[in-house]
C-alpha cells in the first residue's frame, strides 16, 4: 500500500520528522499546513528576502518574489549558461567568498548542482557531512550555525525536512550571511522552479499562452507549490494539476491552479507536462493500493502523452520512478527535457547565488 498524509486542520509540522532533536527549529508563526501545503504570511517572507532596495538578500521562496525579479534570475542564468561550456568553467564573481551546503535530508541532483554553481563562481565550498558533525552529539541547530559563522562563511545552502527550515535559519544568521532555500518540507523548493522555467522559457520561448500541467502528488511536493507561484508570477495562460483526489490538497485552487483527476483530460493540449515523484518518504496513512495501479492511471506513457500539444515538452524534477510516474519511453524520449534541467541547474543556481551575494556586497559598501 502507498501511504499518504492530508492533514486537515492547522498545525506546524515544524521539528516533528526530526530523529534528532537538535535539529529541530521552532514552528513559526502563521503556519498552516492543508494536506503538505504550508502557507505563510507574505509579508513577513518579503522582509526577510529583500532588502531595503528590494533586492535579493536570501531566496526562500517563490512567494512574495516580483516578475521582474524572477526574469532578473531568468536572465542571470543566460549570462551563466555558456560557462559551462568552456574548457575552463570558472568565474572569479565569487572568489574570496565562503559557501556552505547544510542538507539535513539526501540530495543528489541539488546538493551536486549548488557545489559546482558555486565552484564555476570561485568560492570555496564546504559540504557539512550531518550524519558526522556534532549535532549527532547533541549540539543544537543554533550552536551549528553560530560556530560556522565563527568561520566567516558567507552563504548557507539549506535543505531541511522541516517547512520552514530556510526561513527560521536566515532570521537566525549574521547580517551578512546569505540563505538560500535547497528544499524545506513540502513548502518550498524555489531554485527548482526557477531552473524548470529556465527550461520552459529556452524551449519555448515565452510564457505568455502556454498551459502547464503538473501531474502527480502535488500535496507532498515543494516542488509542486514554488512551480504553481512562478508560473503564475511569470503569466502562464492555464496552470493545471493532475492526479487522484487524495493527492490534490484541499484549496489549491487559491494558488491560481485548475484541478483535473483524470489523466487523460489533464493534459490534453498541454504544453508543458512535468510529472512529479511520489513522496512516500513524507506519506503516513494508505491512500492508494499501488504503484502499479497508480501508474495506471496517472503514468506518463507514450499513449497519454499523444493528448498533449504535438510540440509538449516533458519535465520532471528527479529522482525518477520509471514505471511509477513515468514511463521509460518518454522519460527518455524527444520530447524530454529531464537532463537539461539538470544542466540549466548550475547556471540558474550561479545566478541566485550571484544576486544574494551581490547584495549583500553593496550593502557593506554603502
Amino acid at each position: 500500500m502507498l501511504n499518504s498524509s492530508a492533514p486537515t486542520s492547522c498545525v506546524s509540522n515544524f521539528g516533528k520528522r526530526s530523529t534528532n532533536k537538535s535539529t529541530q527549529v521552532p514552528a513559526p508563526p502563521q503556519a498552516c499546513a492543508a494536506s503538505g501545503f504550508i502557507f505563510h504570511r507574505q509579508s513577513r517572507r518579503l522582509n526577510t528576502q529583500l532588502d531595503e532596495h528590494g533586492r535579493l538578500r536570501h531566496f526562500l521562496a517563490i512567494e512574495g518574489l516580483s516578475r521582474s525579479l524572477l526574469v532578473e534570475v531568468l536572465d542571470n542564468a543566460e549570462r551563466f549558461a555558456p560557462v559551462g561550456e568552456r574548457a575552463v568553467k570558472k568565474v572569479p564573481l565569487l572568489r574570496g567568498r565562503t559557501v556552505v551546503n547544510l542538507f539535513f535530508e539526501p540530495s543528489t541532483r541539488t546538493r551536486s548542482t549548488f557545489e559546482l554553481a558555486a565552484k564555476r563562481l570561485s568560492a570555496d565550498i564546504m559540504n557539512l557531512n550531518i550524519e558526522a558533525s556534532a549535532t549527532r552529539k547533541g549540539e543544537s541547530l543554533s550552536d551549528t550555525l553560530k560556530t560556522l559563522e565563527a568561520m566567516h562563511c558567507d552563504m548557507f545552502i539549506v535543505r531541511h525536512q522541516n517547512s520552514g527550515a530556510a526561513e527560521y535559519i536566515a532570521n537566525q544568521v549574521a547580517a551578512h550571511i546569505s540563505v538560500i532555500n535547497a528544499g524545506d518540507g513540502a513548502h518550498a523548493h524555489p531554485t527548482q522552479a526557477m531552473l524548470d522555467m529556465f527550461t520552459i522559457r529556452r524551449v519555448k520561448g515565452q510564457f505568455d499562452n502556454l498551459v502547464v500541467a503538473i501531474v502527480g502528488d502535488i500535496a507532498h511536493s515543494r516542488v509542486a507549490r514554488s512551480e504553481i507561484q512562478a508560473l503564475k508570477t511569470l503569466g502562464v495562460a492555464e496552470i493545471r494539476v493532475v492526479g487522484p483526489k487524495t493527492l490534490i490538497p484541499r484549496g489549491i485552487e487559491a494558488l491560481g491552479a485548475r484541478v483535473f483527476h483524470q489523466m487523460e483530460a489533464g493534459i490534453a493540449g498541454a504544453d508543458v507536462v512535468i510529472a512529479l515523484r511520489l513522496q512516500q518518504e513524507r506519506m503516513q496513512s494508505a491512500l492508494l493500493p499501488s504503484a502499479q495501479e497508480y501508474f495506471h492511471a496517472y503514468g506518463l506513457t507514450e499513449r497519454r502523452l499523444k493528448l498533449a500539444a504535438s510540440d509538449a515538452m516533458v519535465m520532471h524534477p528527479g529522482p525518477i520512478n520509471r514505471g511509477v510516474e513515468i514511463d521509460s519511453a518518454v522519460a527518455d524520449g524527444p520530447q524530454s527535457v529531464i537532463l537539461q534541467q539538470v544542466t540549466h541547474g548550475v547556471a540558474v543556481r550561479m545566478a541566485v547565488m550571484s544576486l544574494v551575494i551581490g547584495s549583500h556586497a553593496r550593502a557593506g559598501a554603502s
